[in-house]
């Protein structure tokens, strides 16, 4: 059987530009008619999306699938390490979490998920003339090359060619480039068949000078430099993605607590793109100020976070916000800290042990070890609303809350509660706030008149083109399908 040609982009440091890079050169080749699906060997982020078959991927792959067309599978993030603590994490292999171990630990379980991500490449590579890679981090970390299996220990693996894409806004991105380079070893460093530099702003003339220095001091071309754009928007992997769009005189100000094991932050990205919403993420040590809204986020370790929220005063915060007529969402894991009681048996997110909830809707939680993985839709019994989403929660939440929902499903299950007062919601739902008719109803109930109706799934499409266009305009088009297999060199 002839397999796919694989391409991987590497990055000189996290955040130089992996995921934009190939989700643009995702969206670049399926424009031009070729079959194309990303992966990522191993990634760590919090940011999740429910695949098509059921399993658990990264965010960010799920919008590079996107980018090529396609629903997001579980091949194409094989293990998806999810932090629960400073030391361990949950770790996911092929969409369903195996264990729970610290990093010492999955350094030697990494043998192990090599073979996960050997497999899934293989299946890939039978199915697609082009498998888009994306690495993690560095593959100069020095402590982490043995037994690598997310940067060049996975090249090596497949023989695969590499971009190696650097931030120069960041600057210091000749020694970015260099440093990473004289660090691999001779076969990694071959392995490397050009740069990118990312996040460019000013003129190319003055910057052409540094550019025939690298080619001369590497031997390798540079493929391309990407301009710095200001109001690009792709949802973050991992970290807070805190600007905010031009926002209209009368707005609704919402906020929502940053807990050190936030989860699926993504939720936030359509109010805080939303031309009528002003979305403050409030961090450790800060008062939470007056608002229309607070929106309690999901967590991977609900009982140590809410924990947290109390230690900030947040929940007095909260209290006081609701006796002055302020409205209340919890979605995922602050829905359980909405409830009365949170119980962790088995202690599958920290120390086994039970809560105390905010007590603001009558129902408790039961973590359990199997997690529910679902796609769904509905309506919410607000204004009758479609919504769609999607669920990961390890969490049974049982309660007279429940008897009035916020969600009726299509599957027939119920999600969510309702306060009697109407002033708190919670659901187990994300990307509430992405469907433009549950986001409108959400905002009028949370105090916004003659909302505007906003298409986040449109908005990030025009994005992902914007990225195709970059590719376009500024790299080497000729190189990059050459390293595709698309063209003779």
């Amino acid at each position: 059987m002839t397999l796919g040609k694989t391409l991987m982009v590497q990055g000189t440091t996290s955040d130089a530009g992996k995921s934009t890079l190939v989700t643009a050169l995702c969206r670049w080749l399926t424009r031009q008619g070729v079959r194309t699906v990303p992966f990522k060997p191993q990634n760590m982020a919090l940011n999740s999306a429910v695949t098509a078959d059921g399993g658990e991927i990264g965010r960010a792959q799920a919008v590079q699938a996107q980018a090529c067309g396609l629903e997001p599978h579980t091949d194409m993030n094989p293990v998806l390490l999810k932090p629960n603590s400073d030391t361990g994490a949950q770790v996911i292999i092929h969409g369903r979490a195996v264990t729970t171990m610290n990093a010492v630990a999955y350094h030697d379980y990494k043998a192990i998920a090599m073979q996960a991500v050997l497999a899934s490449h293989r299946r890939l590579s039978e199915g697609w003339p082009v498998v888009m890679v994306e690495g993690a981090g560095s593959p100069a970390e020095i402590n982490l090359r043995a037994g690598d299996i997310a940067n060049m220990g996975f090249a090596e693996a497949v023989d695969c060619p590499v971009l190696l894409v650097a931030d120069i806004n960041r600057g210091g991105v000749f020694a970015h480039l260099v440093g990473t380079l004289e660090l691999l070893s001779p076969s990694e460093q071959a392995r490397v068949r050009g740069f990118i530099i990312n996040r460019f702003r000013g003129d190319i003339a003055l910057l052409q000078p540094g550019l025939d220095w690298l080619e001369q001091r590497t031997g390798k071309p540079v493929v391309g430099v990407l301009p710095y754009v200001m109001d690009l928007h792709l949802e973050a992997e991992d970290g807070l993605d805190q600007r905010q769009t031009d926002k209209a005189e009368q707005v609704l100000n919402v906020i929502v607590p940053v807990l050190p094991r936030i989860s699926n932050h993504t939720d936030f990205d359509p109010l805080r793109l939303h031309p009528q919403v002003n979305l403050q993420f409030v961090g450790p040590g800060q008062a939470i100020p007056g608002a229309d809204l607070i929106i309690l986020p999901g967590s991977k370790s609900v009982r140590s976070d809410l924990a947290y929220l109390r230690a900030n005063g947040w929940d007095t915060a909260i209290s006081r916000h609701l006796r002055y007529g302020g409205k209340v969402l919890g979605i995922c894991g602050g829905l359980q800290m909405l409830g009365e009681q949170l119980h962790d048996p088995l202690g599958l997110e920290g120390a086994a042990g039970s809560s105390p909830g905010l007590g603001l809707l009558a129902l408790s939680t039961v973590l359990e070890e199997e997690k529910q993985l679902r796609n769904v839709n509905g309506r919410l019994t607000l204004e009758d609303a479609d919504v769609s989403g999607y669920e990961i929660h390890a969490g049974v939440t049982t309660g007279v809350a429940l008897e009035r929902p916020l969600v009726q499903l299509a599957d027939g299950r119920c999600d969510g509660a309702c306060s009697p007062d109407g002033q708190v919601l919670g659901t187990y739902l994300h990307g509430l706030f992405e469907n433009p008719a549950s986001s409108s109803a959400l905002l009028r109930w949370a105090g916004l008149q003659n909302v505007q109706s906003v298409d986040y799934h449109a908005l990030r499409e025009r994005d992902i083109e914007r990225l195709a266009d970059l590719v376009e305009t500024h790299l080497d088009g000729k190189l990059l399908r050459e390293l595709c297999g698309l063209e003779q060199p």
